[in-house]
């Protein structure tokens, strides 16, 4: 029955407004991987409530297609008291959609409600001294000792996005959601054209002045608005949104699926394309409040059932130019990578063996609920993957499955599976929010860490020793390290590495390399 309201709400959207194609030069229609449902950026660690939000907020730094970070609504700063003492100031021409200027202290009061929730922001908080706004236009940070990552923390993409907004809803307590969508990004939120399940419609924002330099990727660089109006339609039939895409009734698809490729690259008018070159990092976060997985003994039996190649092959299939197994705690291909204990998940799987390590771990065959989404494809297959891995190593494992809206808010709870608890659950992470320490999602610092709520004194200390590192063979060796013990703890478990690709209509040119976003992209006339 779900199922069929789903289709029919999907199938009213694509429907509405009733614009011929030819009409619409200037509305972009995308479908996104799932409806966003959590608005608040600073308190949801889901791509899609990113995207959402880096259409309606700006931040003060941006991390670009270089890897590198620039200011973006920062004019600028000054390092000084032997980095000690950071001053940030402020651009011209920032406004917010209500028509208020951009101010220092709206920017301190949103720095200081989002490093509540953030890892990287808790480390930046745990080393200043004092943040306050010393006018309009200027914010000052007071380091305990010097932080040189300052500007790469404000800037970066990964979840939770320190993006910024008025005081007076960053003086609203973390606790309790932003409801209000009140930024001075390139687009304003249509609060009354929001179709929960269906629809969700931006409008360009036309005080919005964007930087006069730099080089635009990923969230850097100039923010320049082609379109007068983005409509997200959510279709959670992959099958529908290839169709919608096929026909134009769509522009673009968000993360189009992979067992539709082939036609998707043969159909008239379609393009694929890789725009995130370090692709995803699939893996499993387990429940560590409560029985079997607060066992690292039973954590460790589960890591020696886990085969990165299954789950990548259900994702992508054997293409290995679109999926890898041997991915460590760091992405593939980058700096901080190494072979350190990569035995862990390289050598060969031994059934046997490991229903051996399952019942000498101490586990007594309670159930074990695994949850799991099933309206993005890649999800759906990680569920089945996972389900079939805990059943064949001994595991009495339930899957549950939810939408992915639904299994956002429900990853949350922190209670026993009989109080709507969970005890393992498949998520991926950006490759490039796992390339070091500092912005690694994989924080271990307990029930403030994401979701799965680990806890390692040993490596939280090794990730401020990196932070510390003066070089970068210094920062190596910690790396090394910490994933030695990472995989001694196992906070949780990697399942590999695939590219994601997005479908487009030929005639929108110009996606920026990085994470769906709505500023530059135009349409070719």
């Amino acid at each position: 029955m779900r199922r069929r309201v789903l289709l029919q709400s999907s199938a009213a959207a694509l429907a509405a407004p009733s614009v011929a194609r030819g009409q619409r030069a200037n509305i972009l229609r995308f479908v996104p991987q799932s409806d966003v449902t959590v608005l608040d950026p600073h308190v949801s660690t889901t791509y899609v409530t990113r995207n959402h939000a880096l259409m309606i907020f700006d931040t003060l730094y941006g991390f670009g297609a270089d890897y590198k970070t620039t200011p973006q609504m920062a004019a600028g700063h000054v390092v000084e008291d032997d980095g000690k003492r950071w001053t940030i100031t402020l651009r011209d021409g920032l406004i917010f959609h209500d028509g208020e200027k951009v101010l220092a202290r709206d920017c301190v009061a949103s720095i200081k409600r989002w490093w509540q929730r953030d890892a990287l922001g808790t480390a930046l908080r745990d080393y200043t001294e004092d943040l306050s706004a010393k006018d309009d236009r200027t914010l000052v940070f007071r380091l305990k000792k010097p932080f040189p990552l300052l500007d790469v923390v404000l800037g970066k993409s990964s979840t939770p996005v320190p993006m910024m907004m008025p005081e007076r809803l960053a003086k609203q307590e973390i606790s309790k959601q932003v409801v209000e969508m009140v930024g001075s990004g390139p687009y304003r939120w249509k609060a009354d054209e929001r179709v929960v399940g269906a629809r969700a419609v931006y409008e360009r924002n036309t005080a919005y002045v964007p930087r006069s330099s730099g080089t635009a990727g990923w969230i850097a660089g100039p923010k320049v608005a082609h379109f007068d109006r983005v409509e997200w339609v959510v279709v959670p039939d992959e099958s529908t949104a290839a169709s919608a895409l096929r026909t134009g009734e769509v522009d673009w698809w968000e993360w189009a699926s992979a067992d539709l490729l082939d036609m998707l690259r043969k159909s008239n008018g379609v393009v694929v394309e890789i725009k995130e070159p370090t692709g995803m990092i699939g893996h499993l976060r387990m429940n560590h409040l409560h029985p079997p997985f607060n066992d690292p003994a039973v954590r460790r039996a589960v890591q020696a059932a886990v085969k990165q190649e299954d789950y990548v092959q259900a994702i992508v299939g054997t293409d290995p130019a679109m999926g890898r197994g041997g991915v460590g705690l760091f992405t593939p291909g980058t700096a901080l990578a190494s072979d350190v204990d990569m035995h862990v998940y390289n050598a060969p799987r031994d059934p046997a063996k490991i229903r051996r390590m399952v019942k000498d771990s101490g586990y007594s065959g309670e159930k074990v609920v695994l949850i799991g989404a099933t309206d993005v494809p890649f999800r759906r297959a990680m569920a089945e993957v996972t389900l079939g891995m805990l059943r064949e190593a001994g595991f009495n494992a339930e899957l549950q499955t939810l939408d992915w809206g639904a299994m956002g808010q429900r990853r949350e709870n922190k209670g026993p599976i009989d109080k709507g608890g969970w005890n393992i659950a498949p998520a991926n992470t950006g490759g490039i929010d796992l390339i070091n320490p500092s912005g690694h999602a994989y924080r271990t610092n307990g029930e403030k860490a994401w979701f799965g709520w680990p806890t390692s004194d040993t490596l939280e200390a090794m990730r401020y020793e990196w932070i510390d590192a003066p070089e970068l063979a210094a920062q190596k060796r910690v790396a090394e390290r910490m994933q030695r013990r990472w995989f001694e703890e196992v906070p949780m478990l990697q399942t590999g590495q695939w590219m994601q690709p997005t479908a487009h209509r030929a005639d929108i040119v110009d996606l920026l390399p990085g994470p769906a976003v709505f500023w530059n992209v135009r349409r070719r006339s």
